[in-house]
């Protein structure tokens, strides 16, 4: 029998994985898997469990929110390329952005199954600084609300809660003079919103379009949301965002790239994965070459 580390946050999403502990306990039994069950006690948990214990598995499984899964890859990369087992996600989260990529099973039951039997397949994972991330690095506006709204808010309100935060906070549109040197060139301007991602969905609210996203072809993309002058430009970029149609004419730029150095003439707080990732004057963002494997669906 293969030896499965299960990795679950009690807490995430209204708490839901607790009614269903037993279901997927016995999914990934049914599944051929000895496993051994952890609870995360708080902040940070999930990361020193995957980091201290995952040699000794053959494969991982994590449920909660997409905050549960970065902490656990984050625990992998400190681990010897040979040493990082596999993983299979469940999200139980609030926004759950990265399982939009993954095709997973709706019931918490058959994501169990597929979790511990279902092919892993390679993931890019990005780096700023010395900090990783699986699916987004972002600055600006609304990037404090994923990890300044309250956990009770969030599961009251779930994917409204980062609208809600975030429209109390409109009265100021705090920009930043960025210059971003990237893989065809550079960039330089006035930006109210950026974000270093390898995902369809960020927040439950901005996307890429599917055909553009590949989750292990070495590129990440990069969205950089102008600051409007005019009425006229803040409708331009509304329209962009809803569309997911970016152009320099829209006021929202789109591209990919390995890698992405940004300098800025004062500190950018970044959200990594919906946590805080620190405040950078400059820095370098890239995809990393690394065995880190996840299970998707179909």
């Amino acid at each position: 029998m293969e030896k499965l580390l299960f990795i679950y946050n009690p807490h995430a999403g209204r708490g839901q994985v607790r009614g269903k502990l037993a279901g997927v306990l016995n999914a990934f039994t049914r599944a051929g898997c000895l496993c051994t069950a952890y609870p995360t006690q708080g902040p940070g948990d999930a990361a020193r469990c995957a980091r201290e214990w995952a040699p000794g598995f053959d494969r991982i499984a994590c449920c909660g929110g997409d905050g549960t899964l970065h902490e656990v890859v984050a625990g992998l990369m400190e681990l010897p390329e040979g040493s990082r087992p596999p993983i299979g996600y469940l999200p139980a989260g609030t926004t759950n952005d990265y399982a939009r990529n993954l095709k997973l099973p709706r019931g918490m039951e058959e994501m169990a199954a597929l979790a511990a039997s279902g092919e892993p397949r390679p993931v890019d994972i990005g780096r700023l600084g010395e900090n990783w991330f699986i699916y987004v690095a972002a600055f600006g506006l609304f990037t404090d609300v994923a990890y300044n709204t309250p956990q009770q808010f969030k599961n009251t309100f779930g994917h409204l809660a980062y609208v809600l935060k975030g429209v109390s906070e409109l009265g100021s549109l705090k920009s930043y003079s960025l210059k971003v040197e990237h893989d065809e060139g550079t960039l330089e301007g006035e930006y109210l919103y950026g974000m270093v991602s390898n995902t369809i969905s960020v927040g439950g609210i901005l996307g890429l379009p599917s055909d553009e996203v590949v989750l292990d072809d070495g590129l990440l993309e990069l969205v950089l949301v102008e600051k409007p002058r005019t009425v006229a430009q803040l409708n331009a970029v509304v329209m962009a965002l809803a569309r997911q149609e970016y152009t320099a004419e829209s006021g929202v730029v789109g591209l990919h790239s390995s890698r992405f150095h940004i300098t800025c003439t004062e500190p950018i707080p970044f959200t990594l994965d919906g946590e805080f990732g620190g405040e950078h004057t400059e820095t370098e963002i890239a995809t990393v070459n690394t065995p880190i494997r996840i299970v998707y669906g179909k």
